[in-house]
């Protein structure tokens, strides 16, 4: 069964389909050593290369179909590359060999819930198209009041830029205040679609959650940030809601079906986003730190040391000088000889005498040992003893007979 060449090279992963009718126009793309054509048909068995290199391939209707859903955080945007390096929904994805994961629908940055992902690419083009008229079905939290003529304004239909739009069904489903929670269905996959008719009746959104697309249903146990693969019953339903005919192989198989059973039983942590949420961080400091500022200047306290700002409850104590009489040492009366007092006066005179007695008993030390005519040390206080005899020579003795 042949293929469309633009459709094999875009599903291997080298690029968009219009990017690889380019190459293929640039004369880039070769079949069987011959230059290939954009629209040309490829069969299974064909050799196919890329300025000279071999591109293994396989016809779609071979490859398993997969399906998984993932739980898209706020702060990660429908892209698989960002020029502000922000987070994507692509990084969390499993890695799939020789294929790719193509998107079905997309959701804002600020949105959260649920997306699909498939390696079918005619199966997401048919899940995406507006004629097929697959539900989506999205939790709001709207800030302000629905009226009953609000309500039937958004089911009837109101004009946006792009066109009328409407809700299929709309209920309210819980909340308090001026913030409550409405479950609403639409068939169309504009951009911003249902955050547009809200704001045509000049309410606002404050949360929006994808709770279903089609046949499939956000489940229960997959947290924030976490993807699950559908098994083969998921697939075709999802399949035979868009006219799709089954494929052999599809389905979990092995260790891929006990890590979706462990999964029901024991669900993974949520993994939110930390992009918006430190951009509010962020933003909140540089708000704060002006105020901050305006606050010290105003205290005296901008410039000032740790130790010298009132924050510090040990620096908050009163300076003890003798101006204010409370320092009881600074008003310590001088004790001089004068008032009768020599105790503190006498010290240095006690220092110096302590300091002539340790020279003297260094001179004392230094010459009490001296070295007489014949090198003997001898005591300078006992000079008659011979403190240290002097050690008999080395050698043979003089009176030894020789024989």
């Amino acid at each position: 069964m042949s293929e469309k060449l633009q459709k094999v090279l875009a599903r291997v992963g080298l690029g968009s389909r219009r990017y690889m009718e380019e190459v293929i126009a640039a004369g880039r793309v070769s079949i069987n050593g011959r230059v290939a054509q954009v629209g040309e048909r490829i069969e299974p068995t064909d050799e196919l290369r890329i300025d000279g290199r071999k591109v293994q391939f396989q016809i779609e209707d071979e490859i398993r179909r997969r399906v998984i859903i993932y739980y898209k955080p706020e702060g990660e945007i429908c892209s698989r590359n960002d020029p502000e390096s922000r987070p994507t929904v692509f990084e969390q994805l499993p890695s799939i060999p020789g294929d790719r994961w193509v998107m079905v629908g997309r959701l804002d940055i600020n949105s959260t819930g649920l997306l699909l992902f498939t390696n079918d690419g005619e199966l997401a083009n048919r899940l995406m198209h507006p004629s097929n008229e697959i539900e989506r079905e999205y939790a709001v939290r709207v800030m302000g009041e629905v009226t009953p003529q609000i309500k039937k304004n958004m089911t009837e239909g109101v004009v946006l830029d792009d066109g009328p739009a409407k809700f299929e069904s709309f209920s309210e489903i819980g909340g308090e205040g001026i913030n409550r929670w409405y479950q609403v269905v639409v068939k169309e996959g504009r951009n911003r679609e249902v955050r547009r008719i809200f704001e045509s009746q000049g309410l606002k959104v404050s949360r929006l959650l994808r709770t279903r697309y089609g046949t499939v249903i956000l489940p229960r146990e997959l947290r924030t940030g976490r993807w699950i693969e559908l098994d083969k019953n998921d697939i075709d339903n999802l399949t035979k809601s868009v006219e799709l005919k089954p494929r052999q192989g599809t389905g979990l198989f092995g260790m891929a079906k006990r890590r979706n059973e462990r999964m029901q039983d024991k669900p993974l942590a949520a993994r939110r986003g930390g992009y918006l949420r430190q951009q509010r961080r962020d933003s909140e400091g540089e708000a704060q730190q002006p105020e901050q500022r305006r606050d010290q200047r105003q205290t005296g306290t901008e410039n000032a040391r740790p130790d010298q700002r009132s924050d510090n409850r040990f620096n908050n104590r009163p300076v003890r000088t003798e101006a204010n009489g409370d320092n009881r040492f600074n008003n310590r009366p001088v004790r001089t000889e004068a008032n009768g007092d020599k105790r503190f006066n006498t010290r240095n005179d006690r220092s110096e005498q302590r300091t002539d007695r340790s020279e003297q008993r260094n001179d004392n030390r230094g010459n009490r040992f001296d070295n007489d005519r014949n090198g003997n040390t001898v005591d300078n206080q006992n000079r008659g003893e011979n403190k240290f005899a002097p050690r008999k020579p080395f050698g043979i003795n003089k009176g030894f007979k020789k024989f």
